[in-house]
């Protein structure tokens, strides 16, 4: 059976449960490397491999991350991506995006099992302030403010940290 990367955004919140109960039930919106994400990486860069593009569907989840922060305010103010390998049967793009920001988006049907995931990527503590002002204004941002985006950029000029399966329940413990 064929499998696909599937970048998932989420809180701490998001993640403790995945860890805890093992599996996030139902269906979820992610990021990949869909159709429409690989012809726009095509016109403006030609020479794109697989991984710029996946690195441009996580860089898309953590930017949904921050909307996910803004609903959820027991999570740490902190970016999360779940990156996850799930049968490719199970997402289907939404190629009718038409921002920047939603290029790459897809339905993914089905639960994620802690045992599809290949990592974790969580901002790391200096971050936090940057995020905390991002999240306050984000849907700004998404609806054309230059000043709020000014402030998202600023979160989203953080790397996030990677962490492997095994060690996520360990980077929680230090948030």
């Amino acid at each position: 059976m064929s499998r696909v990367r599937v970048y998932l955004p989420a809180t701490t919140s998001v993640l403790r449960t995945l860890v805890d109960d093992g599996v996030l039930p139902g269906r979820h919106t992610g990021f990949a490397v869909t159709p429409q994400l690989r012809h726009f990486y095509e016109l403006s860069d030609a020479d794109a491999d697989i991984e710029e593009l996946e690195y441009a569907a996580l860089l898309a989840a953590a930017r949904a991350s921050l909307r996910l922060v803004d609903a959820d305010p027991t999570a740490a103010r902190r970016r999360v991506v779940i990156a996850a390998a799930v049968p490719d049967g199970a997402v289907s793009p939404n190629d009718d995006a038409d921002t920047d920001t939603d290029r790459g988006a897809a339905r993914v049907e089905g639960d994620i099992r802690l045992q599809d995931v290949a990592s974790a990527h969580i901002d790391g503590a200096a971050a936090e302030d940057d995020v905390r002002a991002a999240v306050n204004v984000v849907l700004e941002a998404d609806l054309g403010s230059e000043d709020a985006q000014f402030l998202v950029d600023q979160a989203e000029g953080h790397e996030l940290a990677w962490y492997a399966t095994q060690e996520i329940g360990s980077a929680l413990e230090l948030l």
